[in-house]
């Protein structure tokens, strides 16, 4: 199997999805697609959050396109949304183009709320 845990710019294959989603540490998934133009703005800010805060929070990418039925178990409508998981459930879910400085700020809510659990 293919590492669960790719890079920013890595895509998520269906196998790979029960590792993302029963990790000890909570995902942060980004949903997007290649021709989404929002989506490819918030790529670098994604990446970005992953090199700060991968030590606590796994970053994975869900094409909507490759991986419709993901998408729509989690309720996808518009692209780009964020997803964060604790123990398979939802926590908290962000939809369209954030700033890195919002992103951040929310993140850093919830590494907090885990250290303190």
């Amino acid at each position: 199997m293919a590492n669960p845990w790719p890079t920013a710019e890595s895509r998520i294959e269906g196998p790979d999805w029960p590792a993302i989603e029963s990790s000890a540490k909570p995902p942060l998934v980004d949903f997007w697609a290649e021709w989404c133009a929002p989506c490819r703005m918030l790529a670098p800010t994604f990446e970005k959050l992953a090199e700060r805060y991968g030590s606590k929070i796994n970053f994975a990418k869900v094409n909507v396109d490759a991986l419709p039925e993901l998408a729509e178990r989690f309720g996808v409508r518009s692209i780009p949304t964020l997803v964060l998981l604790r123990n398979g459930n939802v926590v908290e879910r962000l939809v369209g183009l954030r700033s890195y400085a919002e992103l951040a700020r929310i993140l850093k809510g919830h590494v907090s709320a885990v250290v303190k659990n």
